[in-house]
């Protein structure tokens, strides 16, 4: 059993190098070869875990010229374990993921892949074997596999192994309804689902709806809590990991191009579409984020994110393991749960942990809750909170829109300027503000290396500082829309680069700034073109106002009429029940925003809601609709139910 095999002994480790170290680049491929010393005698070889020493038994036979003729062709995202190996340091069991108070080896992640990898031979073996994916090869031809579990090492097993057999991983929501699921399993011709445990029931139902095939992923063991995280390793055994990682590539003969991951959209023109990455996609994307972000060996993440989002699965998953830093999984977003955490990690006293978190990244509405819960705390923990804070290497924020008032507080309090980027499902991460130099508010910076952007107007032209869509080329960008070709061929100009729909213009310096999708947050007014997302800025300063959206609603006179949908903050809420009048009205919005919105920006229409319902990633969730029945009078019905299908297009972007 592999726990036996830690038990006996304590040296192997999980190896790591940061993406800048010279010696681990992988432009250096002759530095990535790894020697086979496959010396089963030797007492080092007893120290594997069992199940990599009975996978590194039975390719023992196999020969280094297999190896060399691998690596010519394109790179994978799964040569990096073998770069890690390779090329890690000299100390021992350091953890890769931390989870429910346990930590995981990255040796024990790729060792419950292997069995992921045996669980799909099994289900796969015979017939099934012909199942075929798009242009792809490898023992399962591109099968789809579809993977359910909570952020946990069991996930990540799951999708290496899910590589490491030739299929393509479809991460499933766990906030997905039963409809949704269906869709996306069927749209996909998912053939298998691996869930772990708590999710068996329905996922094992759901599975037999849509005729698939369904296991449980294998439990990851953790690390021994008394195995010596710096103890030194063999060299021995760093060559024969690193040795039996090739072999495994080598039998697999998986090709760059080859499918890896499909994501699905939250559906902003209709149902969800299947988003095919590559392999070498994903290698190229965790390469750029490492470069651009600084991610080293040294960084320790606290990751609360869904992982069926670019954001959670990119950033702060495949990009923190690709530079060797550890990610620590909370279950859930928490409040109280993140501030304890960062308040762990750097006491008052000025010491430091172990295992303190240097790198956070999150959405807009994850800021402001946390700074909701920072207002509520009393002087002494505030004291300690800030100060924790203060001590991160770097917080980042994305998804959605970062409101100004927002990036303001936030650095009063923690002292971070947050760090705000731009992507989409399509291409991940593309604009960025700086790691180092101006972040400034309003912006999404300037594009990522290997990354170019253009902006193309209505006529077709290229502008470089005017208005127009913005259209990004990268080496992440995605293969095509699964089973999509129309939509696909569409979706692209020439010269390869990929149109976003989000119309854009940049600012003195060159950075991008995002004026709202091209077809939904472009307001047409009098003859005006407005930008819903400068309004709903400006009117998040108001005192008043914690979240808002705006919106176009038909308008004979204009064309378009400004509406605002407005959340009030608490205490304002408090304040106008007791006075028995409302929390703000149109009269004062409108004399508030005359120092502030030029005449033909202010809002004509105002609605006070009690929440703008969103999805896990902080956007508005589809069911608003409900909200707009429940929230207003039927004579808006009609002008709100159109004005809903721009809303939500907007709001349930991927970017």
């Amino acid at each position: 059993m592999r726990a036996q095999g830690w038990a006996r002994g304590r040296a192997v480790a999980r190896l790591m190098t940061p993406f800048n170290c010279p010696t681990a680049h992988a432009s250096s491929p002759h530095l990535l070869l790894p020697r086979l010393l496959l010396l089963r005698s030797s007492s080092s070889y007893t120290l594997l875990p069992s199940r990599l020493r009975r996978q590194f038994a039975s390719d023992a036979s196999s020969s280094p010229a297999s190896v060399d003729n691998t690596r010519q062709s394109s790179r994978t995202f799964m040569e990096v374990v073998r770069e890690v190996f390779k090329h890690g340091s000299a100390h021992g069991a350091r953890a890769a993921i931390r989870a429910d108070q346990k930590s995981y080896s990255l040796v024990q992640l790729i060792s419950s892949a292997l069995d992921v990898h045996n669980i799909l031979c099994r289900k796969h073996d015979g017939k099934d074997s012909s199942v075929n994916g798009a242009n792809a090869t490898g023992f399962l031809c591109g099968a789809r596999i579809g993977i359910v579990a909570k952020p946990s090492p069991e996930f990540v097993a799951g999708i290496f192994g899910t590589w490491l057999s030739g299929g393509v991983a479809v991460p499933l929501a766990l906030s997905y309804p039963e409809v949704e699921l269906l869709h996306v399993m069927n749209d996909s011709d998912i053939s298998m689902v691996l869930s772990t445990k708590e999710h068996h029931d329905i996922m094992e139902s759901i599975s037999t709806k849509c005729s698939t095939r369904y296991s449980l992923l294998p439990t990851v063991e953790s690390i021994p809590p008394k195995i010596d995280a710096q103890e030194p390793l063999s060299s021995v055994v760093t060559s024969s990991v690193s040795s039996l990682m090739a072999e495994i590539d080598t039998l697999k003969k998986i090709k760059g191009d080859d499918p890896a991951l499909i994501l699905y959209t939250s559906g902003t023109t209709g149902k969800p579409k299947g988003v095919v990455h590559t392999h070498e996609g994903i290698l190229s994307q965790v390469q750029i984020l490492t470069e651009a972000w600084g991610y080293q060996s040294e960084d320790q993440f606290l990751h609360c994110l869904p992982l069926h989002h670019v954001h959670g699965l990119f950033n702060a998953l495949f990009a923190p393991l690709y530079s060797g830093s550890v990610v620590e999984f909370l279950p859930k977003f928490s409040v109280r749960g993140v501030w304890q955490r960062w308040r762990e990690s750097y006491p008052n006293d000025g010491s430091k942990n172990d295992e303190a978190i240097t790198v956070f990244t999150g959405v807009p509405t994850v800021y402001t809750r946390l700074l909701q819960g920072y207002d509520s705390m009393n002087p002494d923990q505030q004291s300690a909170c800030s100060y924790a804070a203060k001590q991160l290497r770097l917080m980042m924020c994305g998804s959605s829109a970062l409101p100004s008032p927002l990036m303001k507080r936030w650095q009063e309090v923690t002292g971070h300027r947050l760090l705000e980027r731009y992507g989409m499902t399509e291409f991940v991460m593309a604009l960025s503000n700086p790691l180092h130099g101006a972040r400034k508010e309003g912006t999404v910076g300037k594009p990522l290396p290997r990354v170019e952007a253009k902006i193309i107007m209505d006529d077709g032209t290229e502008t470089k500082t005017g208005v127009g869509e913005l259209c990004i080329k990268s080496p992440s960008l995605f293969k095509e829309y699964w089973k999509r070709p129309e939509v696909t061929a569409e979706s692209f100009i020439d010269g390869g680069f990929f149109k976003t729909g989000d119309t854009v213009t940049v600012d003195e310096d060159g950075y991008f700034i995002i004026l709202g999708r091209t077809n939904a947050d472009i307001m047409k007014v009098g003859g005006y073109k407005l930008s819903a997302l400068e309004i709903e800025a400006v009117l998040l300063e108001h005192d008043t106002v914690l979240e808002c959206a705006v919106l176009g609603l038909p308008d004979e006179a204009y064309g378009e009429a400004i509406c605002a949908i407005i959340v009030p903050k608490e205490d304002a809420k408090e304040k106008a029940e007791q006075a028995s009048k409302p929390a703000l009205t149109l009269e004062a919005l409108t004399s508030w925003s005359k120092d502030k919105l030029a005449p033909y920006k202010i809002p004509t229409r105002l609605h006070l809601w009690d929440s703008l319902p969103r999805n896990a990633m902080g956007k508005v969730r589809e069911y608003i609709i409900c909200f707009i029945f429940r929230c207003i009078c039927v004579e808006f019905a009609t002008d709100f139910i159109v004005a809903y299908f721009r809303l939500t297009r907007r709001s349930l972007r991927n970017y």
